[in-house]
């Protein structure tokens, strides 16, 4: 083990306002290990950031929906009631009082739920009626194709803004450093951004600039609560995670980066190419790196990439300036420790996928750490 082989990783470095002593981040991972009913943050989950806190590190919690209508997935964790407001409490204090910071991803999935979990038993919503390839599983877990989704009434929108900026006043009411907008991998802004999935003909569809209405709406509702040096955003501008597709996504998201960059938030967390499930967008002739150039350049802010990073992957970006700070997603679950292996150069745990999703404590919290 060498001494500190990725130096550029343990910069300080200060988002929006928001001072950190590294730039590894935990990403945002669901592990659907939240107590049900009400979808409530438990002391599992509590010592699983805990672990994973470091002095000066920013973790980014697991998706989080804003609405019992955004839910996608079984045993997924909340921010719309008093009871997780409670849960999430003992998250942020353990995380504060190793000295790290903890933002929380605020999330809708739209289409990319089930009947059986909303809460009603209706249909899930989205920007247009059009259903995604392949399948879903229900509130009992059980495998089915994808339903076709309700497209949002024009005067539905401004509701689902407000369960977005009620997110964002409890995630402030339960002592979280910040909040990340999940606008990424095919969920509800996602839907509204790409023309895949937005076949919208009123002021929320056809135009790039009516597309990212809805998202821009979304982000200013959030500021208004915390500010925007305590905001970030996720975009997957390379993805066709859950069926999703532009047919010009380069020009989509630099216009939908230029217009976050001038809102000034904490940063931009982008999903690599090498991150992003299936075939590569068309870049319009451009390599990836030179179209991550634009998309950098659009922002004009502090950029965090996550996909396929191990150590000394991340210390390049890094040192090259291509990103800012380096999300790590499985490493980060097999090893609790992990800024402190990478600073040391420590052998890493390897992960097993097969305990990801759904659970207990096993490939959880029973990953062990580095020997003192």
């Amino acid at each position: 083990m060498s001494q500190n082989p990725h130096p550029s990783l343990f910069q300080p470095i200060t988002l929006g306002s928001v001072e950190l002593k590294h730039r590894i981040i935990l990403a945002p991972l669901t592990r659907n290990r939240a107590t049900t009913p009400g979808n409530i943050p438990n002391e599992l989950n509590v010592e699983y950031y805990y672990q994973r806190a470091s002095d000066g590190g920013l973790l980014i919690t697991e998706a989080t929906q804003v609405t019992p209508y955004g839910q996608g997935y079984p045993n997924t964790p909340g921010i719309h009631s008093s009871e997780q407001v409670e849960g999430w409490k003992k998250v942020t204090d353990a995380v504060h009082g190793k000295g790290g910071k903890i933002f929380q991803q605020l999330w809708h999935v739209g289409r990319i739920s089930h009947s059986s979990l909303q809460p009603d038993g209706g249909l899930p919503v989205s920007a247009s009626a059009i259903t995604p390839a392949g399948g879903t599983v229900t509130a009992q877990w059980q495998g089915v194709p994808f339903e076709t989704p309700r497209a949002l009434e024009l005067e539905e929108i401004p509701t689902v803004v407000g369960q977005y900026l009620a997110g964002a006043e409890h995630a402030k009411a339960a002592g979280f450093d910040g909040v990340e907008i999940h606008g990424a991998n095919g969920y509800l802004i996602d839907q509204f951004l790409q023309d895949g999935t937005n076949q919208r003909t009123d002021a929320y569809g056809g135009s790039i600039e009516n597309r990212v209405r809805f998202m821009l709406e979304v982000v200013d509702a959030v500021i208004s609560v915390w500010g925007s040096d305590r905001v970030g955003i996720r975009l997957s501008p390379y993805g066709k995670f859950n069926d999703m597709n532009d047919s010009n996504a380069v020009a989509l998201f630099s216009h939908a980066i230029a217009e976050l960059g001038k809102r000034k938030l904490a940063y931009l967390h982008l999903v690599e190419a090498r991150g992003a499930e299936g075939d590569m967008q068309d870049l319009g002739g451009k390599s990836v790196e030179e179209v991550g150039e634009v998309y950098r350049a659009a922002f004009g802010g502090h950029i965090i990439s996550a996909g396929g990073f191990d150590g000394d992957s991340a210390e390049v970006a890094v040192e090259t300036g291509k990103s800012d700070l380096i999300a790590f997603g499985r490493w980060f679950i097999a090893n609790p420790d992990l800024p402190k292996r990478l600073q040391i150069g420590a052998e890493l745990n390897p992960y097993d996928r097969n305990t990801f999703y759904g659970g207990d404590a096993h490939g959880y919290t029973d990953y062990p750490f580095l020997a003192e």
